[in-house]
């Protein structure tokens, strides 16, 4: 027999005991037992609703969430400042509260800010300025919850390859955005346009929210669900993972990643044109609008990158895994070891062969994207459920405070210093950008270092959240009885 959980019996079922003739009548099975009754319409809905929260169409749904977030993220640099100051929040309120309504709530608010902000004049900058800081706040709560939800549903190599499609948002929400706001920029000579596209796609991802993702009790996966009731304190949550070796380490070193993504997006293709003109095979732009073919080309290299990175970084993981219980730290880091190589080749071949340069781009950044599903799942093996939202909220505060939120000023900032005394040579706006951007490969190695510092204390992290978790079970239960 098919009953939904209020005792409304569902209609379309198959069950051998419940039969339906053409008068209506039903079987006996059914009037039997005085608990059942006809559903109403809102309860037919729900039923029908409930089927189709499948923890695979959640972890779809909340991937394509993400797609949008990266999409409009890297617009102004307050966007940055006030999505680091709100994601501790949303974090703390992530461990405690209904987490699809917080999504929901976050990814409305932020579409609608988005597209109202692309109405704002130049005379009114300030208010666009605004705007775009309360879109750093919608958007923090996406970040900083999502991946907790992927977290209670899923499990091990599962968790692993769920996650990864997860976290394909990030290199491909980024390459559409480049692609987005060069495109749009040309075709209706305004680059507000760039604004009103995400928004209404965001208020469908906001829906589906809604509808189809559940809402799964925190540590479900690690087969404890409905038993952890008890939660401690947010300065008990910081103590610990400030005590947590592998998360700090790991944190760090995504801070790297950060800095060298940041610092790739804003200026890369900048550096490509200068290499072209130097070639002589392109002009100096003088336009207000120039060409945005490198961006285009860079976007979709992004883009093809990213999918190639986290596929190739799940399934060396998982083949790892069956050799060593440290293979998602150690795969980090050789993976951004050789990442580096790949960088520093950019700026040796780039004079001669553009072709070369993307060559090396399109390896370094394969490379180089590997570990953002792997760097989340460290955390969910080493971080107890009721803290997870908060870990990850400071791990994203982390990463951009000490990455992309400086790293594209910073390396102006070097490029402006050298190129001052020769201000007018074509060569040397060339060379004083690649001189600074040559800055990144050595804080990727550095964040290699601490992928193999975190590979040292994974295990016993590990073991000592899988402790804790079982005492918190165990208290809840005989608080129970």
């Amino acid at each position: 027999m098919c009953v939904e959980s209020d005792g409304c019996e569902i209609e379309g079922c198959s069950s051998s005991d419940e039969v339906h003739t053409l008068s209506g009548r039903m079987s006996p099975g059914l009037k039997s037992n005085p608990d059942l009754h006809p559903c109403k319409p809102g309860q037919k809905f729900r039923a029908a609703l409930l089927r189709c929260r499948s923890p695979t169409a959640a972890a779809g749904i909340l991937s394509f969430g993400n797609v949008l977030n990266y999409m409009d993220r890297y617009t102004v640099a307050v966007f940055i400042c006030s999505f680091m100051v709100a994601a501790p929040i949303f974090g703390y309120l992530g461990d405690r509260f209904n987490r699809k309504v917080i999504l929901s709530c976050g990814i409305f608010f932020w579409s609608i800010v988005t597209l109202s902000s692309s109405f704002i004049s130049k005379e009114y900058y300030w208010l666009f300025v605004l705007s775009r800081g309360l879109v750093g706040i919608g958007e923090s709560s996406y970040s900083s919850i999502s991946p907790t939800i992927i977290g209670d549903l899923f499990t091990n190599n599962s968790r692993t390859m769920m996650l990864s499609v997860f976290y394909l948002a990030i290199p491909l929400g980024s390459g559409l955005g480049y692609i987005l706001g060069s495109t749009a920029k040309e075709a209706a000579g305004d680059w507000h346009w760039a604004l009103r596209v995400s928004p209404l796609l965001g208020i469908t991802a906001g829906t589906l929210i809604l509808l189809f993702v559940p809402e799964p009790k925190r540590g479900s996966a690690d087969k404890l669900g409905g038993r952890i009731k008890t939660r401690t304190s947010w300065f008990c949550d910081m103590k610990a993972l400030a005590k947590n070796r592998s998360y700090v380490f790991s944190s760090l070193a995504s801070s790297a990643v950060s800095f060298a993504t940041g610092a790739f997006g804003m200026w890369i293709p900048l550096y490509l044109f200068r290499a072209q003109v130097v070639q002589k095979t392109a002009e100096v732009c003088t336009k207000e609008i120039c060409s945005s073919k490198d961006s285009l080309i860079f976007g979709a290299i992004t883009c093809v990158t990213g999918l190639l990175g986290v596929v190739i970084g799940a399934a060396t993981t998982r083949m790892c895994r069956q050799r060593t219980e440290r293979a998602d730290p150690l795969v980090c880091a050789v993976s951004m070891l050789g990442s580096a190589i790949f960088i520093c080749l950019i700026f040796v071949v780039a004079k001669k062969s553009i072709i070369g340069a993307y060559v090396c781009i399109f390896i370094g950044e394969t490379l180089l994207f590997l570990n953002w599903a792997i760097t989340a799942d460290i955390l969910m093996f080493v971080v107890i459920p009721t803290r997870r939202a908060t870990a990850v909220a400071f791990q994203s505060f982390t990463s951009h405070l000490l990455g992309d939120a400086g790293s594209p000023y910073l390396i102006g900032l070097i490029s402006d210093a050298l190129q001052e005394s020769y201000a007018t040579s074509v060569l040397w706006q060339f060379l004083s950008l690649g001189y600074a951007l040559m800055l990144c490969p050595f804080v990727i190695v550095l964040g290699g270092m601490f992928f193999l510092a975190t590979a040292l204390f994974f295990l016993d992290d590990r073991e000592k959240a899988e402790k804790q978790l079982s005492q918190l079970a165990q208290q809840a239960a005989s608080v129970k009885v």
